[in-house]
């Protein structure tokens, strides 16, 4: 049973050890080690992936062992995995302003096309709100009047819910690092642009500025570094005729090229077809 533990606090000395101390004594087999300092922030910030030789009742015992070393420490720990739960994978998906990516999530879903639960939307402004009434999914807008997010608030609505991965379906806000540590290779982003050349805000903009006939969509792990370059899960293109108006690609990659590009990236990861390691996606089972 694969395991991973993320660890989130002020830096300090020797935060690392008692849980990897704690892992090794247990038998456990270490795929992955990670760990971040952030001089600026001061932030300590670990990864840990391991196969777990206990049961699942041993985990129960493990995540008990690793809360309490966050207590002594003053750490976030968190202990996740896939194999715990045999129920399908619970999603949290964040939006802004576009409903069409959340919508081709959950008519997927509904489907029975994507093997998840919609367990809860959230957002930074009010606008999806009815796509997450009309599939009877709690909501909550973790934004205030500017859409500024509450992302203290997002942490915990996404541990009340017991949540997998989080979708970033057109959630149009950086998570800070901190975040992006806690829920480490468990979530999901919707870039509207091909990646690397085109990262941003503005990458409709930016390609046609290059007079690209080629526009497409990229589904990605989120890593602390914005858009970085190795975690793409699935990118698709269309292309367009010399002289096609801005307006009209922004409008059929919008509403058509990117909801199905979300789809399919997140069923590769739903499916386990991949995974995030060493912040490189490799296919499971082929991890070197």
């Amino acid at each position: 049973m694969q395991v991973v533990i993320t660890a989130v606090g002020p830096d300090n000395r020797g935060l690392a050890d008692p849980i990897v101390h704690h892992v090794t004594a247990a038998g456990a087999n270490i795929y992955e080690i990670q760990m971040y300092d952030h001089d600026s922030e001061r932030l300590f910030a670990m990864l840990l992936r391991f196969e777990w030789p206990g049961q699942l009742a041993d985990l129960a015992a493990l995540r008990q062992e690793m809360n309490a070393i966050g207590q002594a420490k003053n750490l976030s720990i968190r202990t996740w995995s896939r194999d715990e739960n045999p129920a399908l994978p619970r999603l949290a998906i964040c939006t802004t302003y576009r409903p069409e990516p959340a919508l081709a999530l959950l008519r997927s879903i509904r489907d029975n096309r994507l093997n998840a639960t919609p367990a809860v939307m959230l957002g930074n402004r009010n606008s999806c709100r009815g796509v997450a009434e009309q599939f009877e999914v709690d909501w909550h807008l973790v934004g205030d009047e500017r859409g500024d997010p509450n992302n203290q608030r997002m942490v915990e609505v996404f541990d009340a819910y017991k949540v997998d991965y989080i979708v970033l379906a057109r959630y149009m806000r950086v998570l800070p690092a901190s975040t992006c540590w806690r829920f480490a290779g468990r979530i999901i982003n919707l870039h509207h642009g091909l990646l690397p050349p085109f990262p941003g805000f503005r990458p409709y903009d930016d390609a046609y500025q290059h007079r690209m006939l080629t526009y497409g969509a990229t589904v990605h792990f989120i890593v602390p570094e914005l858009d970085a370059g190795n975690q793409i899960i699935h990118q698709s293109t269309f292309t367009v005729f010399p002289g096609t108006p801005l307006e009209q690609i922004k409008r059929q990659g919008e509403t058509d090229h990117e909801p199905s590009c979300l789809v399919e990236g997140m069923r590769r990861v739903v499916d386990r077809e991949v995974e995030l390691h060493f912040h490189r996606v490799v296919r499971r089972g082929q991890i070197s």
